[in-house]
């Protein structure tokens, strides 16, 4: 099957520090060239990939020191090289949310649309009724509640590739880990609070947006002096299985619909059980007292890092594997894909379309 994968152009593919569409885009390409199709990757000449390049910009968004600089533009140059190239494909993979909507209406059978983020904002609702004829991808069920009417193909959970964390089984560390970016739907400072009641050190590694640094500053930098707290700043994939295998747990105390969660699952490829909140996806994710504790306040958290030693860590790596490799998120996808190669309906003319989902 010829595929084109299309990427959001913020980070590099995958990406050098943050960032998880990015990193799914990239274990998704390369997964899909081992099982024997044509693939061709369109992103910033920084990716690194096994499919065919197409460069559509130097290098990612984030990392280039030009100060002024139009992420809207880049995108659109994107969109018009994969518009000018459309017909050497079988199916285009959009992970740029609605972007691509108006310019591939008369080719919108043959696309599949992966949604990233959250759907729960304003104007999101406007957008998909508007263009109903798009298929989607949730990546948890629970992600698609806002827009229950949309065109749903189907739910695709994330995957990484068995072999980028080894699993430990005996970690060193005995702390407890903090992954991903300081930001107030993610709840550092829950995870802060559960370690001192816990009396167990934390270990937090994460990033620090520009949008988030004044509640860096403010709330989260003071509670650092506690010498429980290491603070240990924003990790690359070289990192990771150190970083968390060797943690006691995983802490995802979020406080947000959160789509899907990888770093849950990074954590559980490197046999570390998570300690996740009740939201957004991670029901569909954790799996109770086998990958972890589902919980839904800090006094249940803190029973739960000392319920620790009833997980099998083992265990913990074989959910990884039954559920949440790249090879599985691939081949599900590719029966995605064979679908829309089997029915591309003819598009409606967009008043009949837009009068439909009203």
């Amino acid at each position: 099957m010829r595929i084109a994968q299309i990427a959001p152009l913020c980070e590099s593919v995958p990406p050098r520090l943050y960032g998880g569409t990015e990193r799914i885009v990239s274990w998704l390409t390369d997964t899909l060239v081992e099982l024997g199709h044509e693939v061709t990757l369109f992103a910033s000449a920084d990716a690194r990939t096994r499919a065919e390049l197409v460069a559509v910009r130097d290098q990612a968004i984030r990392l280039d020191p030009t100060l002024a600089k139009s992420e809207l533009a880049a995108h659109l140059s994107m969109l018009q090289e994969v518009r000018r190239r459309a017909d050497e494909f079988d199916v285009l993979h959009f992970h740029v949310d609605m972007l691509h909507f108006p310019m591939f209406e008369d080719c919108a059978g043959r696309t599949l649309t992966t949604l990233h983020g959250r759907l729960d904002l304003k104007d999101l609702a406007e957008v998909y009724r508007r263009w109903p004829h798009y298929p989607l991808v949730s990546i948890s069920h629970h992600q698609r509640q806002p827009l229950h009417f949309a065109n749903w193909a189907g739910t695709v959970h994330h995957g990484l590739p068995e072999d980028l964390h080894r699993p430990h089984p005996r970690p060193r560390g005995g702390y407890l880990a903090f992954l991903g970016r300081i930001s107030p739907e993610k709840r550092p400072d829950r995870a802060i609070a559960i370690a001192r009641a816990s009396g167990m050190p934390l270990k937090m590694a994460a990033k620090v947006d520009l949008a988030d640094r004044a509640y860096f500053h403010e709330e989260i930098q003071p509670l650092l002096d506690d010498p429980l707290v290491e603070f240990v700043g924003e990790i690359g994939d070289g990192d990771k299985e150190d970083f968390l295998g060797n943690a006691a747990a995983l802490l995802f105390p979020i406080d947000w619909p959160e789509p899907f969660g990888l770093v849950m699952i990074e954590a559980m490829a490197c046999s570390t059980p998570v300690i996740a909140w009740h939201c957004g996806s991670v029901p569909e994710v954790v799996e109770e007292g086998v990958s972890g504790f589902i919980v839904q306040s800090e006094a249940e958290a803190v029973e739960a890092v000392r319920r620790l030693p009833q997980i099998d860590r083992r265990q913990v790596r074989a959910c990884f594997e039954r559920r949440f490799s790249a090879e599985i998120m691939a081949s599900n996808y590719v029966d995605l894909y064979e679908r829309r190669c089997r029915v591309a309906p003819a598009l409606p003319a967009w008043p009949v379309a837009w009068e439909a989902a009203r």
